[in-house]
């Protein structure tokens, strides 16, 4: 099905396809089986941490169809009314395949004829996530280094069957600056 194997997703776009899986019934076998492999094969990072050349949600991504001229489309989360030809839902199948994908990445996938198109990312125009950095920077706010975990990405643990040695209402101490404000209920 994808000439590419990998994809990146950001923690939110990760999260937003898990609710699209659990939330709406099987929209057909190829939409399901796209969603499930970014689902479980995902690399998935925070938003300071995906490169800027990576389809986002939201990303102005140029792409191409076989070898058909570049489309540029904005990678949404549904339809949207008023932007009639601008966007791509990750509720179509192509909206669906591109999220994820880097600059020169390609997937192929079946048409309703049954015939394969191979979908490949030209160029990231715009990325939402590349864009709050840049803003951030011009403001002379210091981001932190990217995070690099040992492990090449996250690892999602969907559930746990261990007891948890703390409570789950307790403060980390790191958070613990000694302010003891009962606010206004206490008044």
């Amino acid at each position: 099905m994808s000439t590419s194997d990998s994809c990146q997703l950001t923690t939110k776009d990760y999260t937003i396809l898990e609710v699209v899986r659990d939330r709406h019934p099987m929209r057909n076998e190829t939409f399901w089986a796209i969603l499930q492999r970014k689902i479980s094969t995902a690399v998935v990072m925070f938003r300071d941490d995906i490169p800027p050349n990576v389809v986002t949600l939201n990303s102005r991504v140029a792409y191409r169809v076989n070898d058909g001229p570049a489309e540029t489309r904005i990678i949404a989360h549904d339809q949207m009314r008023g932007l009639v030809g601008m966007l791509l839902p990750i509720t179509n199948l192509r909206g669906l395949a591109l999220l994820g994908l880097a600059e020169g990445q390609s997937i192929s996938i079946p048409t309703a004829g049954g015939h394969l198109e191979t979908l490949t990312v030209h160029e990231v125009v715009y990325q939402p996530e590349a864009a709050r950095r840049e803003r951030l920077k011009l403001a002379g706010v210091v981001a932190s280094e990217p995070r690099r975990p040992s492990e090449p990405g996250l690892r999602v643990v969907h559930r746990s069957d261990e007891p948890c040695d703390k409570p789950r209402n307790e403060v980390p101490a790191a958070f613990d600056v000694g302010f003891d404000d009962p606010g206004p209920s206490a008044a």
